[in-house]
């Protein structure tokens, strides 16, 4: 049973790859940074100032960086290519799928200020297609951290992974939610409190969300499961149709748009194998500028949201 109680303590999962990127860089020779002129926004300056030989800038140049990352992969080397995630998913994404993925090469697309925990920087800059764009490609692998531990954890595990690997990260700072003890393997969700009335699947910092939800409906005699889902591409499907069987009903929670995402994801395995009440609990239109606090109660990204949508789907519930 996992609670979060007590101090909480905040840092963005952008800061978690930061760091995580200079530990996989001491540990392999051949791992290095591309930036697109954001490299403290996407905080490779870290690795600029320690191996400024392994790091290469191209400036507002997406596209080429991208080019260029699967030239490195080609020669041997692992590339991290890191911008926002509306430009690595939006303006490179010609690059993305036709040198890096369908060539399978070992090239690691760092996508950071995802969602609309953005912010102020309002909705051109708020991605919230690219796991859709991402997931469709067919040797793509799509990770998304719930705090910076779990980023950091994620970011070594992309540098010891062949072939591609997209990495969805956020600008603010978010609860930390995860021990650095805990486990992480891509492609495995974790279970992160047990439950026997219904299961709240979630990713990125929605996952705190997830577990607030959990308490106000645990409050109201409903016993709700939550599942760590960090890896969206390859999904994990035997805790999903677990989840199915022994709760009957899930609720999806995601900071990206309702159509192709995690949602979208759940619901294609579960249908296939143990068909049960689905809630999706994303975004749907449009956004605009504001703050993340403001945001997430806008278009209904709360824990009361989530909570909801698990109540809708127990209704269904046979």
């Amino acid at each position: 049973m996992k609670k979060i109680d007590g101090e909480m303590k905040f840092e963005s999962t952008r800061d978690g790859f930061g760091k995580g990127l200079l530990e996989a860089a001491e540990k392999n020779k051949d791992v290095i940074a591309l930036s697109a002129d954001l490299t403290e926004s996407v905080r490779i300056h870290w690795f600029r100032d320690r191996f400024p030989e392994r790091f290469f800038s191209f400036g507002v140049a997406e596209q080429n960086m991208m080019s260029a990352a699967a030239g490195f992969a080609l020669m041997g080397k692992i590339p991290f290519a890191c911008t926002f995630g509306v430009f690595a998913a939006g303006r490179a994404w010609d690059q993305v799928r036709v040198s890096v993925d369908y060539m399978k090469l070992n090239v690691k697309i760092v996508g950071t200020h995802a969602g609309i925990s953005v912010g102020e920087d309002s909705y051109t800059h708020q991605a919230l297609e690219e796991i859709t764009l991402m997931r469709v490609l067919p040797n793509m692998t799509v990770i998304v951290p719930c705090d910076s531990i779990e980023s950091k954890k994620a970011t070594m595990k992309a540098a010891e992974r062949a072939g591609p690997v997209y990495l969805r990260l956020g600008r603010n700072a978010s609860p930390i939610v995860t021990g650095e003890g805990d486990p992480f393997e891509i492609g495995k969700g974790v279970l992160m409190r047990d439950g026997g009335d219904v299961t709240i699947v979630a990713c990125g910092q929605m996952l705190y969300e997830a577990v607030k939800a959990a308490d106000i409906l645990e409050k109201q005699g409903i016993d709700a499961r939550i599942i760590n889902m960090h890896t969206l591409k390859p999904l994990d499907d035997k805790i999903l149709v677990r989840a199915a069987a022994e709760t009957g009903a899930i609720v999806t929670a995601e900071e990206h748009s309702r159509y192709g995402g995690l949602g979208s994801g759940v619901s294609e395995v579960i249908s296939r194998n143990h068909p049960v009440p689905l809630e999706m609990i994303g975004v749907s239109e449009c956004t605009q500028s504001g703050t993340p606090g403001e945001l997430f109660k806008c278009y209904h990204l709360t824990a009361e949201d989530i909570a909801k949508g698990a109540k809708s789907a127990l209704k269904r519930k046979k």
